[in-house]
């Protein structure tokens, strides 16, 4: 028994006038307390969907997810999700993104406002408290992003494809930065990607999932310590397996 069981999660997609899409074929997994876990596999294997489902937002035509012992259907705080899209809403200042979701659990202004600072402080945003999401780069939106997430106080963070979005060295640098959080936090981070460097970068273990339908085609401890060294012979050994992986699911696909 894990933090997260994600238990026989089949997720069917349907259209009238349209075949079915079996996007989640039978899925299982057991996710520790404070564990950080990166699913990756090709583009349509359900990815999204699973974490979606993780998060309340999607219901499964079969299978369930239980957070410590209970079953998840609605989302809630325990669960927090950063997007891809930055998601911010453009009218609201830094700082009352990060706000919103206490002041809508019934959290006192001055007290959700305190604690904002506490998470601007964390993601290096202090400064900018007072700027409005088009006045942000991207990385930094994704941090305000993060921090807004942070604020509900979550047991579980999901993230899909956080940084996918970001050029090079600002995702570099924000998975650096994430791994601080993860490590003051002490949370449980399932995180969505498309990039085996950052998987490799930042699991404790990869969840190698098959072309759609999307089921676990293998999954990978990675026991390497942090900080990881991107161009050290252990990091380079675990990428490469991990791209043999990739490119069997992709054969088989096209074949």
């Amino acid at each position: 028994m894990g933090k997260v069981e994600i238990k026989n999660i089949t997720r069917i997609f349907r259209k009238e006038d349209a075949p079915e899409t079996l996007a989640l074929d039978n899925v299982s997994l057991n996710v520790d307390d404070k564990e950080f876990v990166c699913f990756l596999g090709p583009s349509g294997c359900g990815k999204t969907t699973l974490l979606r489902i993780i998060a309340g937002l999607d219901t499964p035509d079969s299978g369930e997810i239980i957070l410590d012992g209970t079953r998840i259907t609605i989302p809630d705080s325990k669960r927090g999700m950063v997007f891809q899209e930055y998601s911010l809403f453009p009218w609201r200042n830094v700082t009352e993104n990060i706000i919103f979701g206490p002041e809508m659990k019934g959290v006192a202004r001055k007290k959700a406002i305190q604690d904002a600072e506490k998470y601007l402080e964390l993601v290096g945003l202090t400064q900018f408290k007072d700027s409005f999401p088009y006045e942000l780069s991207g990385g930094m939106r994704q941090r305000v992003a993060i921090a807004r997430a942070l604020a509900n106080e979550p047991e579980v963070l999901l993230m899909d494809e956080p940084f996918g979005a970001l050029d090079a060295q600002t995702r570099n640098s924000l998975q650096h930065q994430l791994l601080e959080i993860w490590d003051k936090k002490h949370i449980t981070i399932l995180f969505v990607t498309h990039s085996v460097d950052e998987a490799v970068f930042l699991a404790d273990r990869i969840v190698v999932m098959t072309a759609r339908p999307g089921k676990i085609k293998e999954i990978i401890n990675v026991e390497l310590p942090r900080p990881r060294i991107r161009t050290s012979p252990e990091v380079n050994k675990l990428r490469t397996a991990v791209l043999k992986l990739l490119s069997e699911e992709r054969k088989e696909r096209i074949d």
